[in-house]
């Protein structure tokens, strides 16, 4: 009976990583860019009883965290430092707190007090040469399909444009990606991959989160109901031992 109550708690166990998971992401799914979250991979373990495998089997984690990689929604925003990547792609970012750089979807920009070009999560957008991207104080500025930074300078003629440096861009082709304890979105091994310039962008819209509102809510039902027959599960098995104990005791007597 305790192998039936082992499996069950194993499934629960199990049912509450993916509910970790679940809530993640609808949480990050007004976040632009944001890629949904995947269960890893998994594989079994067996606990031992001295030299011999036993049957109670429980389900091991194994392999980098996965993420979707769908594309979001491109949605038209207006504003003039948003920019979203139409294809295959990522942006260069450097986080604030010093750690590696890493890739990113997120192209709600803006110039913070520093002049630096950085997203809403105050990572510092890497150039084409991975330096940080210094932004002049400017009229106006425009944001090409190939990612130049085009600005008219506030001490310029109207309609003077001048190059401010490239947003770096790669498309990691062939690199496995993965999501660390950060969130953020590096390779599996090696450093990052090199910016190639391909990906196309879009000024003024954005990318969404390719979390599904309603498929994740459907399936947050789905993992309490499992969550539920677990829970029964072992309640039975609690009923069932009680009635051998008592035919035990009843017998003995």
């Amino acid at each position: 009976m305790d192998r039936m109550i082992h499996t069950a708690l194993n499934s629960m166990r199990n049912l509450s990583e993916l509910q970790k998971i679940n809530a993640q992401n609808l949480t990050n799914m007004t976040v632009p860019g944001f890629r949904k979250d995947l269960w890893g991979q998994a594989g079994s373990g067996y606990l031992q009883a001295g030299q011999e495998p036993t049957a109670r089997a429980f389900a091991l984690r194994s392999g980098e965290s996965a993420f979707s990689y769908q594309v979001g929604t491109m949605d038209p925003t207006g504003i003039e430092t948003d920019v979203a990547i139409l294809d295959d792609g990522w942006f260069l970012v450097q986080p604030p707190d010093g750690s590696e750089p890493a890739l990113s979807r997120r192209g709600d920009f803006s110039v913070n007090a520093d002049g630096f070009l950085i997203n809403g999560s105050d990572e510092t957008i890497l150039s084409d040469a991975l330096t940080p991207i210094v932004v002049p104080p400017y009229r106006e500025i425009q944001i090409t399909q190939i990612g130049e930074i085009l600005i008219s300078p506030q001490d310029a003629e109207v309609g003077t444009f001048v190059s401010a440096g490239f947003i770096g861009t790669t498309t990691a082709a062939g690199v496995a990606l993965k999501k660390g304890e950060d969130s953020r979105i590096r390779p599996v091994d090696g450093p990052l991959p090199a910016p190639d310039q391909i990906a196309h962008m879009q000024q003024g819209m954005l990318e969404s989160s390719n979390v599904n509102a309603v498929e994740e809510l459907v399936y947050t039902i789905e993992l309490q109901r499992r969550f539920e027959m677990s829970v029964k599960f072992i309640e039975s098995a609690k009923q069932i031992d009680q009635a051998a104990a008592q035919v035990m005791r009843i017998a003995q007597d």
